[in-house]
């Protein structure tokens, strides 16, 4: 088969969904994992560009569901995943000073078993399917740098997918597996349009001096350019994609 076995995690929808139209547009085919939306899964596979491409579901704060899932997409794409993109994750309204300790607890736990021990889980199995070439790429955000005060187990998890890159990038090197990171700020997607309704949108899209927030294609962009061959040294690299809304 011709083009490179990809996995997409949470690729059904917002940045995934893009993420995954961008592989299969260059001949990749393309595992579009999802947890609960069949249908927006089903939907985009319709539309893909190419052939080979598959549906996988799991949910990634169940490790077994998570290796399930992993091998069902490994077989999908002919033996073998060439590229992770670990982009599946949760955001949870959590403020400190408004919650209860068990509501605070449930938080934390859910938001960190998805976004992090999740990511970390499709990692260590995906990695059974992998060769020298392959690549990682993960989602993170701009909250890791930023903070999130409103969904502070978000902005941690993300700290953490950042470092647990970083961490495989030098334990993957060897291998010639290359892993790297992008950072967005505010995307347009189902999971930001709350959030971008006037009055609060017109200020978050004023943080940026370009005035709007992220495309989903221009997140995919820049994910399809580090798992290229042409992208080995810029492993263990975290990009900002926040339109200069968040520098550091």
């Amino acid at each position: 088969m011709s083009g490179r076995g990809v996995l997409v995690t949470g690729g059904s929808r917002g940045i995934g969904r893009a993420i995954a139209a961008a592989f299969a547009e260059q001949g990749d085919r393309v595992a579009i994992h999802h947890r609960d939306s069949a249908g927006q899964a089903e939907s985009l596979l319709a539309g893909l560009k190419g052939q080979g491409h598959a549906i996988v579901r799991a949910d990634l704060a169940d490790p077994d569901d998570v290796r399930h899932m992993v091998d069902a997409a490994a077989k999908a794409l002919d033996g073998g995943i060439d590229v992770l993109v670990n982009n599946a994750g949760v955001f949870l309204h959590h403020p400190v000073t408004e919650l209860t300790y068990e509501e605070w607890q449930a938080a934390w736990r859910q938001t960190i078993d998805v976004n992090l021990t999740g990511a970390a889980n499709v990692t260590w199995c995906a990695l059974r399917h992998m060769a020298s070439g392959s690549r990682i790429v993960n989602v993170s955000s701009r909250g890791a740098f930023r903070g999130e005060p409103d969904s502070p187990a978000y902005g941690a998890s993300k700290a953490g997918l950042n470092a647990f890159g970083q961490s495989l990038a030098i334990a993957l090197g060897p291998r010639g597996i290359a892993v790297a990171t992008v950072a967005p700020g505010f995307v347009e997607t189902d999971m930001t349009n709350e959030h971008l309704k006037n009055p609060r949108g017109d200020a978050i899209r004023a943080q940026s001096p370009f005035g709007r927030v992220a495309r989903p294609e221009e997140i995919a962009a820049a994910v399809v350019y580090l798992a290229s061959p042409a992208a080995e040294w810029a492993s263990g690299a975290v990009l900002d994609l926040n339109g200069a809304s968040y520098l550091r």
